[in-house]
């Protein structure tokens, strides 16, 4: 695929997932790239969160047979997204930090449904990592965009991508156990939820989110 194929595809899953109704303020790119060891041991801690919400989806949920197909392979690709952006800190002589407590995933786990009817909480849980997923793909279009280093900008868009694919697969997933309407329904207070999170959190550059 050419590159402005490329590019054009990867606007097109851009715009579907910024149905986000806050978008990064622009100063955050250039503080990202003032504390690049601080933004990528982030990244790294994330990309494993990400694998390890996945497995605990799959424990809770064994019978279901769709969701456990979906995500078995959604595992191994954060986990392999987990060992690039360790490579890179090593590549670039810099070191994986400590993981920090993530002020933004913490502010949209107050949101979900609590306690009452399982699907319920089966719905919240996808839908959490769908938004989690779609602020990373915006946060990825930017440092691919505004970075000054050619081949990190290379390398956020190549992330940009496959986070684009990991929200449109947790919305399908969402609407396999749930009727659609539901999902929408849902899925607009969540939009509106996390725009005042959002609007709330300092700008930091040395965290993805």
């Amino acid at each position: 695929m050419e590159e402005k194929q490329l590019m054009d595809v990867l606007s097109e899953d851009t715009r579907n997932i910024l149905g986000l109704q806050l978008p990064t303020d622009p100063r955050w790119v250039n503080l990202a790239a003032l504390s690049l060891e601080a933004v990528l041991t982030d990244h790294a801690y994330c990309e494993q969160k990400a694998a390890l919400s996945c497995i605990s989806l799959i424990q809770k949920n064994p019978e279901k047979t769709v969701l456990v197909q979906a995500l078995s392979p959604i595992v191994s690709e954060e986990w392999g997204h987990f060992r690039l952006v360790l490579s890179e800190l090593h590549k670039r002589n810099l070191s994986l930090g400590k993981q920090r407590k993530d002020a933004y995933v913490n502010r949209l786990l107050e949101f979900q449904t609590k306690g009452g009817n399982p699907d319920d909480r089966l719905l919240d849980q996808l839908l959490t990592m769908a938004l989690i997923e779609a602020r990373s793909c915006e946060r990825f279009k930017r440092l691919s965009e505004g970075l000054t280093d050619a081949y990190l900008r290379k390398f956020y868009r190549r992330f940009m991508e496959s986070e684009a694919g990991h929200y449109t697969l947790f919305i399908r997933l969402a609407s396999t156990y749930q009727p659609e309407e539901k999902v929408r329904a849902r899925w607009k207070e969540w939009l509106a939820f996390e725009a005042g999170v959002m609007e709330e959190m300092e700008v930091r550059g040395d965290r993805i989110h």
